[in-house]
């Protein structure tokens, strides 16, 4: 498969966690505690598909620079998206809002150049 397609495919995944997330960040937004555990594995199952996409087309193609940096910060969100998970959801503990807002302002930027690659 070329760059091109791994990139598309990679930002479709991310496309639909990224719907995922915002569902889940407006349930812990509206007072209740967590999302549903369904909801979380969902989302972290779809964004990891995409991530190991991403890191794969990078092992073995040439990707632009702008999607190399969208990498690295997806990756940064991702282990903010694990330490919510492990720390947080799977202990029944409230989600913290600063760590959400920084895990999804994460990947937001990340998708936004993610983004720019494919329609750039």
């Amino acid at each position: 498969m070329e760059a091109m397609g791994m990139i598309q495919a990679s930002a479709g995944l991310f496309a639909v966690a990224a719907a995922g997330g915002i569902v889940m960040a407006a349930i812990r937004m509206a007072g209740k505690r967590n999302p549903p555990n369904w909801l979380a594995m969902l989302h972290g199952f779809l964004a990891g598909a995409g991530l190991t996409l991403l890191i794969y087309a990078s092992f073995t193609t040439a990707l632009p620079a702008r999607a190399l940096v969208a990498l690295v910060l997806f990756l940064i969100a991702a282990a903010g998206g694990v330490v919510l998970n492990l720390v947080y959801q799977t202990r029944q503990r409230p989600l913290p809002i600063g760590l959400t807002l920084g895990h999804a302002g994460l990947a937001v930027v990340a998708f936004v150049l993610l983004l720019s690659v494919v329609f750039g």
